[in-house]
């Protein structure tokens, strides 16, 4: 994708998906606008990485939000009673570090600033494969929220509407890691974990899933 002189809002984490998509982007021509939020996660950490990608691939502008989902709770990325699980993924159920109307909190923050610096779409993270089953990771739930960015706003209105743009929504982690190398994305500079501590705990279900990706990345790619 062409995004030379683009401007595009990305919802940068810290992690490796959104980073991966700040990479794209850059590489891709575009004006990238980063935000992030502090939404009283126990991993904090992954804002310092935000950081970081920000000024190694040079935002115009980088912003934190300061929301406190952790008020009422209702995740264990954000509750300090719920522990966050390390027994491996059970794709029948949603997981507790689910956070409630998170990304459709974030994703309407990015349209309202996406639209007041006039920028051409909003750049997510999200992948449906090889995922903890989020609902809003999905593609049905992307659609409709597109689907309410044409109706919400004036450029919607007049047109004009802001693109949410995907680019990872149907990879897996270990295609998102090969993209993330080609788009000079160094990903030990992102964070993944959700425990909380100064290194990756290696046992939650981000850092189980990005660990499990790369080690079939490097097999591969030594197979080659």
């Amino acid at each position: 994708m062409i995004m030379r002189n683009q401007s595009v809002v990305i919802l940068s984490s810290g992690g490796l998906d959104s980073s991966t998509v700040a990479a794209i982007a850059k590489k891709s021509g575009a004006k990238i606008y980063g935000l992030s939020f502090d939404y009283g996660q126990k991993h904090k950490k992954e804002l310092i990485a935000a950081k970081k990608i920000a000024k190694y691939f040079s935002f115009v502008d980088f912003k934190i939000i300061k929301l406190d989902l952790s008020l009422w709770g209702g995740s264990s990325l954000t509750d300090l009673k719920q522990e966050i699980p390390k027994k491996g993924i059970n794709k029948k159920i949603i997981p507790n570090t689910y956070v409630p109307g998170r990304n459709t909190i974030f994703i309407s923050v990015a349209l309202s600033y996406a639209e007041a610096i006039n920028a051409d779409l909003v750049g997510l993270g999200v992948n449906a494969l090889d995922y903890s089953g989020y609902p809003d990771c999905r593609p049905d739930y992307i659609d409709q929220f597109q689907k309410l960015a044409k109706l919400s706003n004036k450029r919607g209105r007049e047109n004009n509407p802001i693109k949410i743009w995907t680019p990872l929504l149907s990879l897996n982690k270990e295609e998102i890691i090969q993209l993330a190398f080609e788009n000079d994305l160094n990903i030990e500079d992102t964070w993944s974990c959700y425990s909380g501590g100064l290194k990756p705990c290696k046992e939650c279900d981000s850092c189980r899933i990005r660990e499990s990706a790369l080690k079939r990345w490097i097999k591969r790619k030594k197979a080659l």
